[in-house]
């Protein structure tokens, strides 16, 4: 279950999707398949090749993209994992 997000900032993650960018999108969210974890960051971009580039720099398969039909395919990182890729990327404003 997502949560915590304003609908200006999908429209801005999305925008940035659409530019080509790797955009980054961090909200609260619940799921029992993952105790302890509250937030999840989506790391899209339009461009799957450099989707799957960006990812491999930190481990990440591109098997483990979810592949979107309408375009905003991405990347769902959560847990130790997520704090990690984000303080290596200056993102620290995205982890809560």
């Amino acid at each position: 279950m997502a949560f915590g997000i304003k609908k200006q900032e999908v429209r801005d993650w999305k925008q940035k999707i659409d530019n080509g960018e790797i955009a980054f999108l961090t909200h609260y969210w619940l799921d029992d398949r993952f105790p302890g974890c509250k937030t999840v960051t989506k790391v899209g971009c339009h461009d799957l090749v450099k989707l799957a580039e960006w990812g491999r720099q930190y481990g990440l398969k591109k098997e483990w993209i979810h592949r979107r039909r309408d375009g905003y395919s991405h990347f769902d990182l959560i847990g130790e994992r997520q704090i990690e890729i984000l303080n290596k990327e200056g993102l620290q404003h995205h982890i809560w």
